[in-house]
């Protein structure tokens, strides 16, 4: 497996520790679910806005928070956290909203980063502006879901947004000195090895960090119904693995790889079932 720069390591030399990342769901939809854009999400998308280990969204987010720290608190003994808005779109509500639910969160003394994730297309000026205004406080990151570049997947997937609109969104971020980091789906349908690879190549010319995911298949979404209707195939253990060490190859160094797989839900995963032992997995890629 090629070398790469690892997330812990980032987090070690920029922040001086290790950084627990609590996952957070503050009510937000989608413009890909309300109607605007779109009313079933994107076609992999969970009934949870791919927020499935985010904190409950009950009471405020100080209480979220709260209970995320006391429910880690026997493996993580550290004293900051980054702040993660997992669930749904993040910036998709009246400014006046977020301001509300994200600059309470800067101000606390146990969270070193604030992490938002969202889509391109959801980042009108006066957002970029409230990004840009609590950058200065904290380090907010801004994580978005390209998942693919080439167009028959961008519309199998129902993405609903154009590159170029990622494009305009990373250009207007890195203007305001925002981190950005890309998420790729590794493994969709009909996707060939060097197609991933350009997706990544093209995630990393753009972006300061890079999450990788295996394409999962989970209970009740339409990806569920064409899996199940035999129209394509999981990726293998080995083929994941592959892809994997090949795709590493185009990270340069300056690019923090935040993540090298993922995991559904157990209890909604479809395939690849190997997915759901985690630990095996990552194990096995240190290994290698």
């Amino acid at each position: 497996m090629p070398d790469y720069r690892k997330l812990s390591d980032y987090l070690k030399e920029t922040y001086g520790q290790k950084l627990y990342k609590i996952a957070l769901d503050c009510g937000m939809t989608c413009p890909n679910r309300d109607g605007t854009k779109g009313t079933s999400g994107c076609i992999f998308c969970s009934a949870g806005g791919s927020g499935d280990f985010a904190e409950k969204n009950r009471g405020s987010v100080d209480e979220q928070i709260e209970r995320a720290k006391k429910r880690i608190e026997g493996k993580y003994k550290g004293s900051k956290f980054i702040a993660y808005f997992q669930a749904f779109t993040n910036t998709y509500a009246p400014v006046e909203r977020l301001r509300e639910i994200f600059a309470p969160v800067v101000m606390r003394d146990d969270i070193a980063v604030l992490s938002v994730a969202t889509r391109p297309d959801c980042l009108p000026l006066e957002v970029l502006e409230l990004l840009a205004e609590l950058n200065t406080i904290k380090p907010v990151w801004v994580e978005l879901g390209l998942q693919t570049v080439h167009k028959k997947s961008v519309d199998y997937i129902r993405r609903a947004y154009e590159n170029s609109d990622y494009e305009r969104a990373v250009t207007e971020l890195k203007r305001r000195g925002i981190y950005i980091v890309t998420h790729i789906i590794l493994g969709l349908p009909e996707e060939t090895k060097e197609q991933m690879i350009e997706s990544v190549k093209y995630a990393c010319e753009h972006s300061h960090g890079i999450k990788l995911q295996l394409l999962h298949v989970l209970k009740g979404t339409d990806l569920a119904r064409d899996y199940e209707e035999g129209k394509f195939k999981t990726l293998e253990l080995d083929e994941y693995l592959d892809v994997l060490s090949e795709v590493l190859k185009v990270v340069p160094p300056n690019v923090i790889v935040h993540r090298l797989t993922g995991d559904g839900p157990k209890q909604d995963l479809i395939a690849p079932l190997w997915s759901a032992n985690k630990k095996m997995v990552l194990n096995l890629i240190n290994k290698l």
